[in-house]
């Protein structure tokens, strides 16, 4: 059988993980990725691959990849739209590799998005590359559980074990010329959009279920979830729920108790806040008011 040569578009640490792997075992004809992506820059240097850096659209990157001949085309978590330019480049196929269970959260960062979503399960796709996000056939895929105590961190922490094993089956799929093709069914997608660290900020008004689930996803290696005391930026990593009582018409965002941890109310219960983190000079009272962003 004759060996297949590949390429790579890869971004971030989990494209770094997937790429080592791939370095090492399968021949690597060209990566692409971003400026910020220098492990995986030192990486392509070391092993001499050629290795293209910055946005590969309108057509910038079309004399480099004219260059260099390739059966299958990898996508690994790349920062980048991929435009038709590229896609045609390999003989075989172009795959995108995605942590959701596909046709359900297209977009950016699914798994975040499931865990703010109370899923019960995320998992991994790969499919077949177009120029409609996240559209293309599925040829592997892989179901991930959420349990409650899941947090976007951990499910990447995953993603660094599973991606490198998946990327191998469908590997020998390919090789084996046994890959199957399954149309996405459109009428059950769903669509997520990319998300920035300003996009963590709680509205007390919330459920507390919904809140608990907000600060999981976000919690570190992610910038996190905040809310503000005073006008003081508060990070929250970690929230648990109390049974301490409060009247009805109690604010929500409003401080029960302090001490050892702070205790806030919400819509519907009250939340500990186990793990916070502030500037020293912050004092927190009780009745005081972590504000909601509609209030703001």
């Amino acid at each position: 059988m004759k060996e297949l040569s590949y390429g790579v578009l890869a971004s971030g640490k989990l494209g770094f993980v997937c790429l080592e792997q791939l370095i090492n075992t399968k021949g690597i004809n060209f990566v692409f990725t971003d400026k910020l992506s220098e492990e995986i820059i030192s990486l392509c240097l070391k092993h001499s691959v050629p290795v293209y850096v910055g946005s590969p659209r309108n057509g910038n990157a079309t004399s480099f990849i004219n260059k260099i001949n390739v059966d299958v085309l990898f996508s690994i978590n790349y920062l980048f739209i991929v435009e038709k330019d590229i896609l045609k480049t390999p003989k075989k196929y172009s795959i995108n590799f995605h942590g959701s269970m596909l046709p359900k959260y297209r977009g950016r960062t699914p798994h975040v998005w499931a865990i703010i979503n109370n899923e019960k399960q995320t998992g991994i796709t790969a499919h077949l590359m177009t120029e409609k996000c996240d559209e293309g056939d599925i040829v592997y895929q892989e179901l991930i559980p959420i349990s409650e105590n899941s947090t976007g961190a951990s499910l990447l922490n995953e993603f660094y074990l599973k991606y490198p094993q998946i990327i191998a089956k469908v590997i020998k799929l390919i090789e084996n010329d046994s890959l199957e093709f399954e149309k996405q069914d459109n009428t059950k997608a769903t669509y997520f959009e990319k998300r920035t660290p300003d996009d963590g900020e709680i509205d007390w008004n919330w459920q507390k279920e919904r809140i608990c689930n907000w600060v999981r996803a976000l919690t570190k290696p992610y910038p996190g979830a905040f809310t503000f005391y005073n006008n003081e930026k508060i990070i929250i990593n970690k929230i648990k729920f109390s049974d301490i009582g409060f009247h009805q018409n109690d604010v929500n965002g409003k401080i029960l108790e302090c001490g050892e941890n702070i205790i806030v109310k919400t819509s519907n219960g009250a939340i500990v806040l186990s793990d916070l983190e502030t500037n020293e000079h912050v004092k927190f009272k009780v009745g005081g008011e972590f504000k909601c962003k509609i209030l703001r």
